[in-house]
């Protein structure tokens, strides 16, 4: 009979110097934990090119982070913070509002001394706004980037650069999916170059990554939900993986959200939609058998996910490790290669 997981099974003690504040110079000049059922291996991140091999397919999710973070006022002149969450049309999103009052349906908001927006309906926890030009363009011209909340310095020009993947294309992120912060191109070059696909996704990454789980028991979380797309070429990629026997590796947990979420059927399948898969241990994997991911949040969703993938008993043994080790953490941290329980059983 399988265990029964609770929340304070994701706890774990992290000393605040362990903690990424600020990236390394370079990206792929990270450290690597490889875990493979028990056996751990440290390793540089520029060493990933050795643990792929020819025919594999690396799945890397192309979201691109809004400067999404604004300070403004209330028409009534009092002082908000403002989070966009998600764009829901080119004039339209979804945001959190933080004030000492909330603003109220039909009154308006300044946003950076520059633009005004309309508050519309509340939709749970967020607010509806209402823009009156182009929502990406105002962002971009105005907008700040939102950078985690364990990070305690303002975002700058480094960050603009570093809390982007190389590769981001599709705007809509308000976090980034940083597994592939170690990226650079002379090593996507270098993985291409060996043989291995590289696919893409997209999900759109929410601010309710950073949010703990607060109830006991698992089975009362109400998991956020983020939007996704699966394209068939990504879907072709992946298959041709399978059928030749090969892995299919999952750059960041987003990706591998967005992967299982489409293989629900019990194989994947290619379009878009909206996610709340929350994936505990005991959860069967469908497509993803291996997973690049860096270290994750005390009672998080994602310490859940890893711990899905990789074994609990294994996860804990890592991140044991990576503490004593002084691995650094969360996003602008160091990486882990996982592979899956099932799968490391059989190496």
């Amino acid at each position: 009979m399988s265990k029964t997981y609770s929340l304070s099974d994701f706890d774990f003690d992290l000393p605040p110097e362990r903690i990424a504040q600020v990236p390394l110079p370079d990206r792929s000049a990270s450290r690597l934990l490889q875990l493979d059922g028990d056996r751990i291996t440290d390793r540089h991140f520029s060493d990933i090119v050795d643990q792929l091999a020819a025919g594999d397919t690396l799945v890397m999710n192309n979201t691109r982070v809004l400067k999404a973070r604004f300070f403004g006022q209330k028409d009534t002149g009092g002082q908000v913070e403002v989070l966009v969450e998600r764009v829901l049309d080119p004039r339209t999103v979804l945001a959190q509002v933080r004030a000492s009052k909330s603003p109220k349906a039909g009154s308006r908001i300044r946003l950076a001394d520059a633009f005004d927006v309309g508050v519309g309906e509340r939709a749970g926890e967020f607010f509806t706004l209402h823009f009156d030009g182009d929502v990406f363009e105002l962002i971009e011209a105005h907008g700040r980037l939102p950078l985690p909340p364990y990070i305690e310095h303002d975002a700058d020009d480094f960050d603009e650069q570093r809390y982007q993947t190389v590769y981001s294309k599709e705007p809509g992120a308000v976090a980034a999916p940083t597994a592939g912060l170690h990226f650079d191109e002379a090593l996507l070059a270098r993985v291409a170059a060996k043989g291995v696909r590289i696919a893409c996704v997209t999900l759109h990454v929410g601010a309710g990554t950073f949010q703990p789980v607060r109830v006991e028991n698992l089975a009362e979380h109400k998991m956020h939900s983020e939007w996704y797309t699966i394209p068939q070429e990504t879907v072709d990629a992946v298959r041709a993986a399978q059928q030749a026997g090969r892995d299919v590796v999952a750059v960041g947990t987003t990706s591998l959200r967005a992967l299982e979420s489409a293989s629900q059927s019990g194989e994947l399948v290619a379009g878009s939609g909206d996610t709340n898969l929350f994936i505990t241990p005991g959860y069967a994997f469908k497509t993803v058998t291996r997973l690049i991911t860096n270290f994750h949040l005390p009672k998080s969703t994602l310490m859940m996910l890893v711990s899905a993938f990789a074994g609990y008993d294994e996860i804990r043994k890592a991140y044991a490790h990576a503490i004593a080790s002084e691995y650094r953490f969360f996003s602008y941290g160091d990486a882990m290669l996982l592979t899956t329980a099932s799968r490391a059983t059989k190496n």
